[in-house]
């Protein structure tokens, strides 16, 4: 089959090429793409969140599937256009993505679906907003309702702080979610859905702040790693059963089925797990790290699930290596990121065994060399017989690699490593 894959990061990059690595995928395009994945197929400079654009590349390349990545399509109604079509796309509509698009919207639906999330208020002004700050009390977590890109949730003990990070929300024309802060470790798990059925990926953890030790400012995640030996037995289990089909049950009854990956951002608090957020998309960097792992074909389990025919997929199989993947981020970021330097050593860190560097915010200047055009920049995937392999051949990639300015942190899965992540003894 022909498969067309929607976006321009890493994230894409990483299903480009378990797509291309699928016996039965025979053409893969993707659009707009990066300076990576122009290197592994056919790339399209397209308006990614323009549905007409998308629909009309779809026709012309006679695909037999469409695969939507990032957030802000789906919210603009790229699936839509291609339902209607006729074209199978995996991707929620535009109402269904509301899960992600608004995470009021979410915790309606978590809360008619009794799945076990943190306590809340919704905020349209600074009385609200201040008012329900002390209602929790610190650490206090504001989130902008909408679509941030990762970097719309301020976590901070200083009043003050979060009561700014509201205001900016305001004055930019939106609202907040005020939460009850969750302790214990957090967990990102992919769930691919056809509107009734799911399937659960391996579950993998990552690493919003920019900085080692978890410090700075968030941002899109600066590494993941997968699989998560420290989880507790049947984990995986009991999100599906208080989770993903509760909230597949609720969407289907809303009119609204969800078809696509259901994001589940997940805290292991001593209370038992507890939805911290839901995306309608694949997460970037944990997908890298995943999908690194996957042995089982790609493209069929992601057609059954366009077509409502996961219950008839072939069940997955994964690898018994760990993956583990570091983002290298450009100078600046996530403020603003300073772009143009041009990369060096991508050819020596592939030519390492067990890396692949996928790219994210990269592009060719005239010269054909490959420079930095976004924020985070690449992410550098290795795998090994277990964590501690799997660091050393991540960062020994990261290694090979430089231009002015670049970052990136030192210590991604290095606590999972030494045995040192914490989760309290469950008391439902």
């Amino acid at each position: 089959m022909k498969v067309l894959v929607i976006g321009p990061g890493g994230r894409e990059h990483a299903i480009v090429r378990a797509l291309s690595a699928d016996p039965y995928v025979k053409e893969v395009h993707c659009a707009p793409g990066n300076a990576g994945i122009a290197q592994d197929v056919t790339t399209h400079n397209i308006d990614a969140q323009d549905p007409a654009a998308v629909l009309a590349l779809a026709r012309e390349l006679a695909s037999d599937l469409v695969v939507v990545g990032p957030e802000a399509p789906l919210a603009a109604g790229v699936s839509d256009a291609l339902i209607e079509a006729g074209i199978p796309v995996f991707g929620p509509t535009k109402a269904a993505a509301q899960l992600e698009a608004s995470k009021a919207f979410a915790k309606n639906v978590m809360a008619a679906a009794e799945v076990p999330t943190a306590m809340a208020h919704v905020a349209t002004n600074r009385e609200e907003a201040a008012s329900a700050l002390d209602d929790f009390g610190a650490p206090y977590v504001v989130k902008d309702d909408g679509l941030a890109a990762g970097k719309g949730v301020v976590v901070t003990s200083d009043r003050d702080e979060a009561l700014e990070h509201a205001e900016a929300c305001f004055a930019a024309g939106g609202t907040v979610v005020i939460e009850e802060f969750l302790d214990g470790p957090e967990v990102s798990l992919f769930v691919i859905c056809d509107g009734k059925h799911a399937v659960p990926l391996s579950p993998a953890q990552d690493f919003k702040r920019i900085f080692d030790n978890d410090e700075g400012p968030n941002t899109g995640g600066m590494g993941a790693y997968s699989p998560l030996e420290w989880l507790p037995e049947n984990f995986v289990d009991e999100v599906m059963d208080r989770v993903a089909y509760p909230t597949l049950r609720e969407m289907e009854k809303r009119g609204t089925p969800f078809t696509g990956v259901l994001y589940c951002g997940l805290a292991v608090t001593k209370r038992g797990i507890r939805v911290i957020e839901f995306n309608a998309r694949f997460g970037d960097p944990e997908t890298q790290a995943v999908l690194a792992r996957l042995k089982t074909p790609l493209g069929g389990v992601l057609l059954a699930a366009a077509k409502g025919q996961l219950d008839d997929a072939e069940q997955l199989n994964w690898s018994p290596l760990t993956a583990v993947d570091v983002v290298i981020a450009a100078e600046n970021y996530p403020d603003t990121p300073v772009k143009g330097a041009v990369i060096s050593g991508l050819d020596a860190a592939n030519a390492l065994e067990n890396v692949h560097v996928m790219h994210a915010g990269t592009s060719a200047d005239a010269e054909g060399n490959i420079i930095v055009s976004g924020g985070r920049v690449l992410a550098v995937v290795g795998l090994g017989d277990d964590l501690a392999a799997a660091r050393a051949t991540a960062y020994a990639g990261v290694a090979q690699i430089s231009w002015d300015g670049a970052q990136s942190r030192t210590d991604i899965a290095l606590k999972a490593e030494r045995g040192e992540i914490v989760v309290a003894k469950q008391s439902k």
